[in-house]
């Protein structure tokens, strides 16, 4: 009995339990591993966030839904209706009839997913979208008469200052839009196209506009037909481009030609970090 007392009692430790439980660690462990990330390719994760694919963005996309394509819906909308009004189709003349493009089907859309996209931390996309949020805000109040935009000038709203004021606004609009269009080289042809274009429309509406302002209103009617065709380029880019990014999401087996340009460039799917360090070496 003394023995047994002062001897500690030593366990059978069973081979197959201490396997098993070494197993079940390793698969949860892999388990957790799947769960908690996904497997993009940089040219994919660009086709479906139209950005390139930076550290840590695939942690945080794969916990939403993409939101790129909600933003792009009410681009696309709005630039369509935008741009047919400017051709003149039909007859049309005048936004007030679709004043909501510029204040709730474009604007809202760009505004939520700017939103997510910031929580997703995918940044150049979320730059798009409150860019684009923005204009439509902006240029949507000059399509209300109510504001009194036009009150200050003689002659109101075709007064040769006012329309000399709104020609700058979009001379800078088209260097905004130029800015992104050279980073849009990074991703793929349709995306930079879609900047490419509404760059070039944001200043032949300009140029409308100056028209308007020196009284040479057949050559400003010219140059508005000609900015809405441009932006109804943009619009079947832009259409283009959300059924590509909703086939990819919906994983529908067609493969849409995007004209990837990320193969041209240095990869961005390494840390920051890694990135100084090749540097100082």
């Amino acid at each position: 009995m003394a023995s047994a007392a002062t001897h500690p009692t030593v366990r059978e430790v069973d081979p197959h339990a201490t396997a098993s439980s070494s197993d079940a660690i390793e698969n949860h462990n892999h388990l957790h591993k799947t769960t908690t990330n996904i497997s993009l390719s940089p040219e994919l994760f660009e086709k479906l966030y139209l950005a390139p694919k930076v550290p840590h963005a695939v942690e945080h996309a794969s916990r939403y839904a993409n939101a790129t394509p909600l933003g792009f819906l009410g681009f696309v909308i709005s630039t369509f209706t935008f741009s047919m009004v400017l051709m003149g189709w039909g007859g049309a003349s005048g936004f007030s009839p679709v004043v909501g493009i510029f204040f709730f089907t474009g604007p809202l859309l760009l505004f939520l997913s700017t939103v997510f996209l910031w929580i997703q931390a995918q940044f150049f996309p979320m730059m798009v979208c409150g860019l684009f949020c923005v204009f439509w805000l902006s240029f949507g109040m000059l399509q209300l008469p109510t504001l009194g935009l036009a009150d200050p000038y003689p002659e109101g709203a075709a007064s040769r200052e006012m329309n000399a004021v709104i020609a700058l606004y979009l001379l800078v609009w088209g260097f905004a839009l130029l800015t992104f269009w050279l980073f849009t080289l990074r991703i793929n042809a349709v995306f930079a196209g879609i900047f490419g274009f509404v760059t070039i429309g944001a200043w032949v509406l300009s140029g409308a506009y100056w028209r308007v302002s020196t009284g040479d209103f057949e050559q400003a009617q010219r140059l508005q037909k000609g900015g809405g065709a441009l932006l109804f380029i943009v619009g079947v880019l832009g259409w283009y481009m959300i059924f590509v990014m909703m086939a990819a999401e919906m994983r529908w087996t067609v493969n849409l030609p995007v004209g990837d340009l990320s193969h041209y460039w240095k990869r961005t799917d390494v840390e920051l970090a890694a990135m100084e360090g090749e540097k100082r070496e």
